[in-house]
């Protein structure tokens, strides 16, 4: 049995357009457009029977997902913290320049797909490693343990940045509003692709 995931990243927020690390930082918001962008995430994934809403429990993602919910009359809807955004520690909240400042070489180093810098973290955060771990762990729990087999979750740009990676994407940034399409059979994770239309 295939099951099908379509997991997508908020639309556009205060934090993207006045250039502040998110990270779980949950003062940012979607702005005008980012609610928009929402609202056509759900016009786009009314196409596919979807049995199921899972959110990030963050402001943000739930903006989102609430927007998303109008294209649907009836849907499950499920928080969990598992999909949340990477927690980036020091640096949440901080304007991007002052990390250009302070962490330049590392954040450069952090934000690479090379591969080599798996297991790189700030103080008080998270590796990308633990969040393909923890990511990972949700998506093969809703895989093997749900009877629903098209499942949408309301995620964000790095986390979806880390699955991609994994299995061998090499996309550097998720727009705000897009989509990916994976499917789940024999115990595999597959990327279909990005949903456009």
């Amino acid at each position: 049995m295939i099951k099908h995931f379509f997991l997508f990243r908020h639309g556009e927020t205060t934090y993207n357009i006045n250039g502040f690390i998110q990270g779980q930082t949950n003062n940012s918001i979607l702005t005008p457009k980012g609610i928009d962008q929402a609202f056509q995430v759900g016009l786009r994934l009314k196409k596919y029977p979807i049995e199921l809403l899972i959110s990030s429990p963050l402001k943000r993602a739930l903006q989102t997902s609430q927007e998303v919910l109008k294209s649907f009359s009836s849907l499950p809807f499920l928080i969990d913290e598992r999909v949340t955004e990477v927690n980036v520690g020091e640096i949440e909240g901080l304007h991007y320049q002052v990390v250009q400042e302070k962490f330049k070489e590392k954040y450069t180093a952090w934000r690479s797909l090379d591969e080599k810098y798996l297991d790189l973290s700030f103080q008080g955060g998270e590796s990308k490693r633990q969040v393909r771990t923890r990511i990972f762990n949700a998506l093969n729990n809703y895989a093997k343990n749900t009877p629903h087999s098209y499942i949408a979750i309301a995620g964000h740009g790095i986390m979806i940045t880390q699955i991609l990676l994994s299995l061998n994407q090499a996309v550097e940034e998720v727009k705000n509003g897009s989509i990916i399409h994976l499917s789940y059979k024999d115990e595999k994770w597959h990327f279909e692709g990005f949903i456009t239309d």
